[in-house]
C-alpha cells in the first residue's frame, strides 16, 4: 500500500500498454461523445483526425485507468481536488497502443487536514511511436502512513 510518504519528487510510475480498439472507441463515443469522427471510420477519415479516433474524454478515461493500475489502486488515495490542465496533443486512432507514466512533481502535507498529503503529478500518455498524445497535471490526496506526523 502506498501512502503520502512514498510519493517523493521525481518518483515515476510507468503504465502498462493499452491497445485501443475500434469497438471500444465507438461504444464510448456512443454514450458520451457522439461526434461522427468517433463513431464512424469513414467520417473519421474525412475529418482532420485521419481515422476513427477516440474522444479526448475517452483518452483521459484510459489514462485514469492506467493510473489506477500503475499505483492509485494500491494506495491510500482520497481523491483529487482537480486537474490543473489536460492537453490532448494528437489523436488516438483505432489500433493505437498507448503507454505512459505519472511523475511526482511535488508533495506537501495539508494544513487543514494534517492526516492527508497533496501530491502533484505530471501524467503523459504516449502512442506506439513514443509520441505524447496527452499530457496533464493534477493533484491527488493521500493519507499519511503515520497520521500523527507533522512534516
Amino acid at each position: 500500500m502506498l501512502y503520502f510518504e512514498d510519493f517523493t519528487p521525481g518518483r515515476r510510475f510507468d503504465y502498462q500498454p493499452v491497445a485501443v480498439q475500434a469497438p471500444d472507441i465507438i461504444a464510448f463515443a456512443s454514450e458520451f461523445d457522439p461526434q461522427p469522427m468517433h463513431l464512424d471510420e469513414e467520417a473519421g477519415k474525412r475529418s482532420i483526425l485521419g481515422g476513427l479516433s477516440a474522444s479526448g474524454w475517452h483518452t483521459s478515461a484510459i489514462g485514469m485507468r492506467m493510473m489506477i493500475d500503475a499505483f492509485l489502486g494500491n494506495s491510500s488515495s482520497q481523491g483529487s481536488p482537480g486537474i490543473d490542465f489536460m492537453d490532448w496533443k494528437k489523436p488516438v486512432l483505432a489500433g493505437d497502443v498507448l503507454t505512459g507514466f505519472s511523475l511526482v512533481l511535488g508533495a506537501r502535507q495539508s494544513k487543514s487536514k494534517p492526516s492527508v498529503g497533496i501530491v502533484k503529478f505530471r501524467n503523459e500518455i504516449n502512442n506506439q511511436t513514443g509520441e505524447a498524445i496527452a499530457v496533464s497535471e493534477c493533484s491527488v490526496l493521500f493519507r499519511l502512513r503515520d497520521r500523527g506526523l507533522r512534516l
